[in-house]
């Protein structure tokens, strides 16, 4: 297993080839979990990942005959884009294997790093038995995306950096796919400081590091909004040194990892996926384990699809009450739904979407439901508009 000489080696090599990204307090998430909250921005690096850490530090070590004949990842996403970048940089073909269900926007990012992307296979492990093929018939050597020792520690350098920029820091939060990042981080940390406590964080739906260490079981989903950290195999090396440093393991569900992506997003005007997201999740979750500690949260990426996006601020605006669906039971007359709109106005009721249904309609020929989405102020804004629409007659429903 690696060590922190191997983390240490790691950061020398990389130096200056990828960035030094921040790690600074929040004083607003501090606030509203209870914790001191540090949050360390791994989506400010070049390719919007951690990923590259461990692929520059894999690539670096490689043998002259190895540069020459190149290197192959599979990886649905961050990986890729972390090998395709600096293969690049180093002159080194590459060749990226890719589920066919990964997100467009990983996959034109990896393209245009100048690697050959091979989309194969409706399931990760079909992927990944046919990057082993070609690795085999073609003489590529495999950048493995977690279970390396290079890897490995080239993740660890997070933890080096987080240190060094908050050295009273007293726990982390670490998202677990396949357990690279946080087995690097882990390492690096409990040298450095071997009173810190080192938390991971893993979805329901792929809670393998979870069960093997709980000896429970979850039945692995079909998706997950935290594709990054989708991953539906243990690692040889990355579960021994979880099990020797990391101190627990978190679950958080899909509506979790939508909460801090937006909150993320609102609060520190920054942008992650749903990986990225997943440590802030599981402090929303259980605030009370971390209450009155000095938490660093690693932000692990930033590579969400712009609709993903756009539809989980859509859901949030709803579960806040900042969007509603009022359904006004009106009279079929001239003037009745200007009436409602009015009242719309005078409460400064934005009207996001309005139907007006007749032919479809259940309550009578002569009266029409109509369907508006109004966006709001909160809960109290939704309750005074549908007080107001009842005092001008119309009976009201929410949707």
């Amino acid at each position: 297993m690696i060590d922190h000489r191997d983390i240490e080696q790691a950061a020398a090599r990389i130096a200056g080839q990828v960035q030094e990204t921040p790690c600074l307090a929040s004083q607003t998430l501090s606030e509203l979990t209870g914790a001191q909250v540090f949050l360390k921005f791994e989506n400010l690096q070049f390719t919007a990942s951690f990923k590259e850490r461990g692929a520059l530090n894999r690539l670096a070590q490689l043998t002259q005959q190895e540069r020459e004949c190149g290197v192959i990842a599979v990886s649905a996403g961050n990986h890729a884009q972390g090998v395709a970048w600096h293969a690049k940089r180093l002159g080194i073909p590459a060749v990226i294997v890719m589920p066919r269900f990964t997100p467009s926007v990983k996959v034109e990012r990896t393209r245009a790093f100048g690697a050959q992307i091979v989309l194969h296979g409706e399931r990760f492990d079909d992927a990944r038995s046919h990057g082993l093929q070609l690795a085999q018939e073609r003489g590529l050597t495999m950048i493995d995306p977690f279970d390396d020792d290079a890897i490995i520690a080239g993740q660890g350098t997070i933890g080096l950096e987080m240190l060094r920029a908050q050295p009273d820091l007293d726990e982390l939060l670490v998202p677990i796919g396949g357990g690279g990042l946080i087995a690097g981080i882990a390492t690096a940390a409990k040298h450095l400081k071997p009173s810190i406590r080192v938390t991971g964080v893993q979805t329901e739906r792929f809670a393998l590091v979870y069960d093997a260490l709980h000896a429970s079981h979850h039945e692995v989903g079909a998706s997950t909004i935290a594709e990054g950290i989708a991953v539906n195999r243990l690692g040889e090396r990355t579960l021994p040194l979880i099990r020797r440093h990391v101190d627990q393991v978190l679950l958080v569900d899909e509506g979790d990892v939508e909460r801090a992506i937006l909150m993320l997003l609102e609060i520190e005007k920054t942008v992650v996926e749903g990986a990225g997201a997943a440590s802030l999740a599981a402090l929303l979750r259980e605030p009370e384990r971390f209450r009155g500690r000095r938490v660093g949260l690693v932000l692990s990426g930033g590579n969400i699809d712009p609709l993903l996006l756009a539809s989980i601020i859509e859901r949030g605006m709803v579960r806040s009450g900042r969007l509603a669906r009022l359904y006004v039971d009106v009279r079929d007359a001239p003037g009745a739904l200007a009436q409602v709109t009015a009242v719309l106005a005078e409460e400064r009721a934005n009207i996001e979407e309005i139907r007006h249904q007749r032919a479809f309609g259940a309550i009578g020929a002569q009266r029409v439901e109509v369907e508006v989405v109004v966006q709001t102020r909160g809960p109290e804004h939704i309750e005074t508009l549908k007080l107001r629409l009842a005092e001008a007659g119309f009976a009201v429903r929410l949707g």
